[in-house]
């Protein structure tokens, strides 16, 4: 079973991967010729980005909950909706991955992790971590790089 630190990524393919990895080094090298007011604008941005776990919870539930009502009201087939969705997140619970996932990270929904690293990495240079030596983005990217870890 995948960690929760890596499992969203080991389900994704190798591609979308390297393209959120490179999305990441972008904002980072962006945001290191920029004021700590624009910083902290990005890393409140980041604070209310939904995350792929939100994303998949609010998802099922809502579609459960259509299903139960539909269910209740028009047919009893419809239970068989939120049977499903809910075998689905469970599925990702387990092991990382449900059917949806694909779709969403194609979409752009990064995982708590990523958006994590980008947070630190902008808090490094807007100057959080003062009792870290050294200046510039190319610290700024070791920075990201050993949050990655």
């Amino acid at each position: 079973m995948a960690t929760q630190n890596d499992r969203i990524q080991k389900n994704t393919p190798g591609s979308i991967n390297q393209d959120f990895e490179q999305e990441l080094r972008d904002h980072i090298r962006y945001f290191s010729t920029k004021s700590k007011e624009e910083i902290s604008e990005r890393i409140e941005e980041l604070e209310k980005e939904w995350n792929m776990d939100r994303m998949l919870i609010t998802n099922a539930s809502s579609l459960a909950g259509f299903g139960l009502i539909l269910g209740l009201t028009v047919h009893k087939n419809w239970f068989i909706l939120p049977g499903v969705v809910m075998t689905f997140l469970l599925q990702h619970g387990v092991q990382g991955w449900c059917p949806p996932l694909p779709l969403f990270r194609k979409l752009g929904v990064r995982s708590f992790k990523e958006i994590d690293r980008e947070r630190f990495a902008l808090k490094y240079l807007r100057g959080d971590f003062s009792n870290i030596s050294g200046e510039g983005r190319d610290l700024a990217i070791d920075v990201y790089e050993a949050v990655s870890k």
